[in-house]
């Protein structure tokens, strides 16, 4: 018999830890009806410990014997671990424990993997208290290019990277490949961490993202808005829960695969608090989406890319020979993932078939519909209509279902209402306003005087008309290259 057998045979017949859970223990678990193996790991941190090392851990397992096999194998690797070090393990490493596992049981030590590591950002939410250490950055990453020139940006400097991905969306109907935090996207950032040599964590936020961000993005679509999501994500979701993550593991600073900059210089007599400032890649800058985060957030963010443009990193990526280096772009919602938006209102907020009128600005009717929430403000094409001009959605009405189109001289405006605003500086700073993520940025100034602080409604007066957007979406406002305010268009 050879090593390799003897191993596997071990692990097999002598099982470490197989059916013990210690006391204060977190649990992962991975595999299911789908593939008839499970498992699940459980681990306990040693409090006193300032590195949070691994005082105990156990597993359970159900399905071939290269699952307990594997489950054996991971409790060997991380009892008497730190933390960290618990983070480099992954399915690799647990086939090696193993002498080395055949293609057809290489899935045991993935599921292993897959439990281990929910264990590990279980632990490390509720339990780890890791000491303050000077050049320790957490990294988001998503397994795309991004990220992972991100992280090997601050692993160049010198710093102890410690990578991070968020589960945030787990949807059966849904391309788990396409999506940026779906298990599959998980462990695929995992696997890309690991070669790059550092700890990874992933973090549970299903509930907290559904809550947050994906119920109010279904109660905004059944009230008539067309919100954005990804400003509410990064703004009170995702971002928080990673900075509240690098405290727990004495990280410094976040940093993400984002383009943008921070400034962090106030000019004399100003506020000293950071504000967002455009990426050196306008075509790529992502300051839109980051415009909610408070200023106390900002002060830890990291964004390596800001200064960087995107054939740039994808030129890092591929001298550093990353398999990501021509990943294509997400383009879709997370959430939505190669989900036709109409389905995903329909499945997860009810919001079905429901006809109704198409009219025009006198009120005759021109049409049908099939849902008003299914329109938007601006929109010209899927109307049905035929017409000797365009037409396009003017208004949407939730409570009567009723969709207004007309000429697109009606949707041009040269005043923006906005709720909700809050501002960094005084009102008179603003030169700026952009209503789309990467849509232009249209001169303007706010009336009134406005202070530095929060306003309940403001009127955004434009220097040039511009087609009306979609109450609900956010105007991201600017001075200059600088984000100072942000709130949503109202009707």
């Amino acid at each position: 018999m050879d090593a390799t057998a003897e191993q596997l045979i071990d692990h097999l017949e002598n099982p470490l830890g197989r059916g013990h859970v210690p006391d204060d223990a977190v649990t992962g678990a991975a595999g299911g009806a789908a593939c008839g193996d499970l498992i699940r790991v459980s681990i306990a941190l040693d409090p006193r410990s300032p590195d949070g090392r691994i005082r105990d851990a156990g597993f359970d397992a159900s399905g071939c014997g290269a699952t307990v096999a594997a489950g054996s194998a991971t409790v060997s690797l991380v009892r008497g671990a730190t933390l960290l070090d618990a983070a480099r393990v992954g399915a690799g490493s647990i086939s090696e424990e193993l002498g080395g596992l055949s293609a057809t049981k290489r899935h045991a030590a993935d599921l292993a993997a897959d439990a281990l590591h929910r264990a590990l950002g279980g632990a490390a939410r509720s339990h780890a208290a890791l000491r303050m250490t000077d050049g320790r950055t957490l990294v988001a990453m998503s397994g795309g290019v991004d990220s992972a020139v991100a992280a090997l940006l601050v692993s160049e400097a010198g710093e102890e990277a410690v990578a991070v991905t968020l589960e945030l969306w787990s949807d059966a109907e849904n391309d788990g490949e396409l999506s940026c935090c779906s298990a599959q996207a998980v462990r695929g950032a995992r696997e890309l961490a690991h070669e790059l040599g550092m700890p990874h964590l992933s973090i549970d936020l299903r509930a907290e993202f559904r809550a947050g961000v994906v119920d109010a993005w279904l109660a905004d679509h059944a009230s008539g808005l067309t919100p954005n999501p990804c400003v509410r994500c990064n703004g009170a979701v995702r971002l928080d829960a990673m900075l509240e993550l690098a405290d727990r593991l004495g990280a410094t600073a976040l940093a993400t695969g984002h383009y943008a900059r921070v400034l962090d210089v106030a000019p004399t007599g100003e506020s000293s608090a950071p504000l967002l400032r455009v990426a050196v890649d306008e075509r790529k800058d992502q300051s839109y989406v980051l415009s909610a985060l408070a200023p106390s957030s900002l002060a830890r963010l990291r964004f390596p890319l800001g200064a960087l443009r995107k054939q740039q990193a994808r030129e890092l990526a591929e001298r550093a020979g990353l398999a990501v280096a021509r990943k294509r772009d997400s383009q879709d919602l997370c959430f939505l993932a190669g989900t036709r938006h109409a389905d995903f209102l329909e499945r997860h907020g009810g919001l079905g078939r429901h006809s109704g009128p198409i009219v025009d600005l006198e009120g005759g009717v021109l049409g049908a519909h099939a849902g008003a929430h299914a329109y938007t403000v601006g929109q010209r094409h899927g109307l049905g209509l035929s017409a000797p001009e365009p037409l396009y959605v003017l208004a949407t009405d939730a409570h009567s279902n009723t969709v207004t189109v007309g000429p697109r001289q009606a949707l041009l405006t040269c005043e923006l209402r906005v709720r909700d605003v809050t501002l960094h500086r005084p009102g008179v700073a603003v030169d700026g306003v952009r209503v789309r993520a990467h849509g232009r940025t249209f001169a303007c100034r706010l009336a009134g005087e406005l202070d530095a602080g929060a306003h309940a409604l403001v009127a955004v007066e434009l220097e040039q008309a511009l087609e009306r957007t979609a109450p609900g979406q956010i105007a991201c406002m600017y001075a200059g290259e600088l984000i100072v305010g942000h709130g949503t268009i109202t009707a």
